[in-house]
Order: structure tokens, then C-alpha cells, then sequence
């Protein structure tokens, strides 16, 4: 991941809003109406940082459809965690998701045998 990404990304998480709405769609996907209305802030706040968090792959949206066939978005977090380190006065940045389970070992493997 090159610095500039690095420094968007951390910005992004780094926005209290931002950390409010991924801790709510971590533990279930939520609608835009429901994030507003739990995490007390407006509509147009929440869009803003779900755009920001979509555009560094934070978070996913599904389509729903009710049952008089209206459709809706719902939001859910597309990772499990993310590591920040600082080495050689260089900030790194691991971004895990479930389905690199593997390379998130093979990575952790990897630093043990370096040490």
C-alpha cells in the first residue's frame, strides 16, 4: 500500500463518525436509516462516511427489497481487523478480511521465522 493511500486510510479511521458507523454494522448489516438513527447523526453524514469507507474497501452494501417491493441498501463491515504499525518512521497498514484467513497466517508465520 503506498503513503498516500496509507494516510487516507487512517484518516478515514481515524474520523470518529467513521469508527462509529463500522463499530454498529460490525456487529449487523444496517441501512443508512438505521446507522443515522442509532448513531444520532444525520442522513447525508452517514452517506459521506459510508462513501469513505467504500472507497477503501472498509465496507460492502447489499440490495434488500421489502415486501411491497421498495429496494434499500444495507451496509456491513468487509473486514476483521486492521493492524497499524510504524517501522523506520514509515507507517504500515494490514487491512484482514475473512476470506484472506490464510495469508493473514502465512504472513504471521512468516514474521515469527524472521525474528
Amino acid at each position: 500500500m503506498d503513503q498516500q493511500r496509507i494516510e487516507a486510510v487512517l484518516d478515514t479511521i481515524g474520523d470518529e463518525h467513521a469508527r462509529e458507523l463500522l463499530a454498529a454494522i460490525s456487529r449487523e448489516p444496517r441501512s443508512a436509516k438505521e446507522l443515522a438513527d442509532e448513531c444520532e447523526l444525520s442522513l447525508p453524514t452517514v452517506y459521506r462516511r459510508i462513501e469513505m469507507l467504500e472507497e477503501h474497501e472498509l465496507v460492502t452494501d447489499q440490495t434488500r427489497v421489502t415486501e411491497d417491493g421498495n429496494e434499500y441498501n444495507v451496509y456491513e463491515s468487509d473486514f476483521e481487523s486492521t493492524v497499524v504499525t510504524l517501522d523506520n518512521d514509515e507507517y504500515q497498514v494490514r487491512i484482514y478480511r475473512e476470506n484472506n484467513l490464510p495469508d493473514r497466517f502465512s504472513q504471521l508465520w512468516e514474521e515469527l521465522c524472521d525474528e
